[in-house]
């Protein structure tokens, strides 16, 4: 089993050391160094090609995966809970279909409704436009699933009733009441939203043609098939998503603490 865990991650490691000591090498370093040794860290002068390369438009795809992700994880995390919120503790009609109609759209995979997607942009005239790529990600069955289990675990029904006789309405019993009780959940689900987002890139491919809107991962595609033809687009892709690593290692490290209690919640009475 160790054997198992170590292979494990190793597998997930490497690539990491891969892309940190390739992102030091030269064109002339990758043919003279190994895979996991550094070059003559040529760092400084990546970087600098990678923020001035194509008049600066790494720039602007940093601009827009943070609008996308930081953004859309936000808003898409706080609507998530309340739809969550409001199937597990809220009586209306259709409320069963409702969340079952939920746990079918988290059987469907994402790269099908990408097709729907687009047409539906296209009566809206919103392709190649921010929002035909913003508006999709702030819907995710999979983060009202997690917050409907968790605000049947973690908000108590004689909690909101005394909110409700002390004249709360349902708005804000939600946001003073229940809200702060479902933080680690809500956490928990703007990680998997962040991660989803700043990973996004089948939609962004189907929705834009405009190099300006591009995301990271969609921006870094682009320019590893033109490095297939051009060796210099090289050094430029792999220091690009080294960069492109970090907000989502920062992320998992500020807010481990309550990511794993959202996760750990419930699984001891």
């Amino acid at each position: 089993m160790h054997v198992l865990l170590v292979l494990a991650a190793l597998y997930s490691v490497l690539p990491l050391v891969w892309l940190v000591t390739s992102s030091t090498k030269s064109l002339a370093d990758f043919s003279t160094t190994s895979a996991f040794e550094f070059g003559e860290w040529n760092l400084g002068a990546n970087l600098t090609a990678l923020f001035t390369q194509d008049g600066g438009v790494f720039l602007a795809w940093v601009r827009n995966s943070v609008l996308y992700a930081v953004v859309g994880a936000v808003l898409g995390a706080l609507i998530c809970t309340a739809c969550g919120y409001a199937i597990e503790k809220l009586e209306f009609p259709g409320r069963r279909a409702l969340f079952a109609l939920t746990l079918t759209g988290v059987l469907v995979p994402s790269t099908a409704l990408a097709l729907p997607l687009y047409l539906l942009a296209t009566e809206l005239r919103v392709v190649d436009t921010f929002w035909a790529v913003f508006l999709p990600l702030l819907t995710n069955p999979f983060g009202v699933y997690l917050a409907r289990v968790y605000a049947s675990a973690a908000v108590p029904d004689e909690v909101l009733e005394a909110a409700r006789i002390d004249g709360a309405g349902e708005l804000r019993t939600f946001a003073t009441v229940a809200l702060p009780m479902m933080r680690p959940g809500l956490v928990t689900v703007f990680l998997f939203q962040f991660v989803g987002i700043w990973n996004n890139f089948f939609l962004p491919l189907v929705m834009l043609t405009d190099p300006d809107l591009f995301p990271m991962s969609l921006g870094l595609y682009h320019w590893s098939t033109r490095a297939n033809h051009f060796v210099q687009y090289t050094p430029l892709v792999i220091t690009g998503s080294l960069l492109a690593v970090v907000p989502l290692v920062l992320a998992f490290v500020v807010l481990q603490r309550q990511w794993r209690s959202g996760l750990a919640f419930g699984s001891v009475k």
